[in-house]
């Protein structure tokens, strides 16, 4: 009935979780006791006093401290419905303690603990996005994970464990990477703890919510994800820039999730985001989809239905979920929040849409091959793809792939030509006359006899294939002959 994970290893989950917090706090304990020691040995023991009360002070703030609950408060009285689901599926787990629900702009769902008064209280945090887009059964498939996490764990092994993996992590971006040597191996060793305590959450999931809700769930929060990484960050920076953010932007993204294009790409990007974004040092908490999807167990689970739940609140907290999410980190209300004019992404017209969603890869290849109109760029880059010198443009591009771990670099050089070389031809195809097909995206066209043509698959394709021939043919048959390739 219930799948809890192995208790066989607690032991080894807190001897993990403190070797990897100790490797992470490792480089700043030794640059801390080196300047002290610097200081007694030139006999400056003030200097040696105020960085022990820096030290300090960081310590204090970094325990003691406690900011705003993130997210607004989901008041039971005010959403009855979403509050009965919660009880039931906490019921159904056996999750007993004081629960707060509070919903959140992004995709995303966890759940943490705070101090109300004198009561060690639980936060379920809900990204807005989930509660407009899953059913009520794939809703409770999600709550459900969150609050199976606590019942597997009966110590704190594994949130230790968590936190530690996260901090070694830190120390492994960029170019300076001192700890990797001892972390990658401790990283591994722990991996599957990890991995294994997600696998056992889906598991409850599935149990209360059924594999059909629990697998549609996880399928639909990735596509999400991917939606508002992409599409929306873009719409937001560019409002921004204009002093302007968007107040429909969950309509607009459930708008472009619609749209086939769009869909598909989402759907690819989920699809190979494993492959596209290796992890050498095992930092990833999570499995791939595809793995946790094959190990869901089958049950039928609780019937809750099929459409989402309703929010009875949804116009005011959806205003306040919009405002957060253009923000970030300042409060809706503020002065600095209220700044930005309000715009409908719905009501613009096609082109402007397009525009805010543009990547503006145009002027960067055109850098990296030193040419100086974007035809002549896309030119030069196809030129290495039939010389297979692609990489070194990858590496031009994006200066950092240099120095990423050599198990990354050749999916990440892939999508990084593949992504400017597609913006740049949408660029100069667009010039010709053609027509985007459809008004979320600039990088699917409509050749002169109505076929759509997605020219990111045309340069991955052609990069896999060493073939740039049927991107100078699109170029041929598409343009005048000036602009052909």
């Amino acid at each position: 009935m219930d799948t809890p994970i192995s208790e066989d290893g607690r032991a080894g989950r807190w001897l993990l979780g403190a070797a990897l917090l100790a490797l992470s706090w490792l480089p700043r304990t030794v640059l801390v006791v080196g300047w002290i020691l610097a200081c007694l040995y030139f006999d400056q023991f003030t200097g040696a006093a105020c960085v022990v009360a820096f030290v300090t002070v960081r310590v204090v703030r970094a325990v003691g401290g406690r900011g705003p609950l993130p997210g607004r408060a989901l008041n039971p009285d005010d959403e009855p419905e979403l509050a009965a689901l919660v009880r039931d599926v906490a019921e159904r787990v056996g999750f007993g303690e004081p629960l707060l629900v509070r919903v959140v702009p992004g995709v995303e769902a966890s759940l943490g603990r705070v101090r109300v008064g004198r009561t060690d209280t639980r936060v379920l945090l809900l990204g807005l996005p989930l509660l407009r887009a899953l059913s009520a059964a794939e809703l409770a498939s999600v709550v459900a994970h969150e609050l199976a996490h606590e019942r597997h764990v009966g110590d704190r092994g594994v949130v230790l464990l968590r936190f530690a993996r996260a901090s070694a992590a830190d120390g492994l971006e960029g170019r300076f990477r001192p700890t990797a040597p001892l972390a990658g191996p401790l990283l591994r060793a722990s991996q599957p703890q990890m991995w294994r305590a997600e696998t056992a959450a889906d598991a409850d999931a599935a149990r209360v919510a059924g594999t059909e809700a629990t697998a549609a769930a996880l399928r639909r929060t990735a596509l999400l994800h991917t939606v508002l990484e992409s599409l929306g960050e873009r719409w937001l920076d560019g409002l921004a820039e204009d002093d302007r953010r968007p107040e429909d932007i969950y309509d607009a993204l459930d708008a472009a999730l619609a749209d086939p294009h769009v869909a598909r790409h989402a759907a690819r990007a989920v699809a190979e985001a494993d492959v596209l974004e290796p992890d050498p040092y095992a930092t990833a908490d999570h499995p791939p989809l595809e793995r946790r999807l094959a190990a869901l167990p089958h049950h039928t689970g609780t019937p809750y239905g099929d459409a989402p739940v309703p929010l009875r609140t949804a116009a005011a907290v959806e205003a306040w979920c919009a405002r957060a999410l253009a923000h970030g980190e300042e409060q809706p209300g503020t002065p600095a929040a209220d700044a930005l004019r309000p715009v409908r992404l719905l009501d613009l017209p096609d082109d402007d849409l397009r525009e805010l969603g543009r990547s503006a890869l145009s002027p960067v290849l055109c850098r990296a091959t030193g040419r100086d109109t974007p035809a002549d760029a896309v030119a030069a880059a196809l030129d290495t793809i039939a010389d297979g010198t692609w990489t070194a443009l990858a590496r031009t591009l994006e200066p950092a792939l240099r120095h990423a771990p050599a198990a990354a670099r050749a999916p990440i050089a892939r999508t990084v030509v593949a992504t400017a070389l597609a913006h740049t031809l949408a660029d100069v195809l667009l010039a010709t006359g053609l027509t985007p097909a459809g008004r979320w995206t600039r990088t699917v066209l409509l050749t002169p006899d109505g076929r759509p043509v997605d020219l990111y698959e045309r340069a991955a394709t052609a990069l896999d294939d060493g073939d740039p021939g049927p991107l100078r043919a699109l170029l041929t048959a598409t343009g005048p002959k000036e602009t052909a390739v």
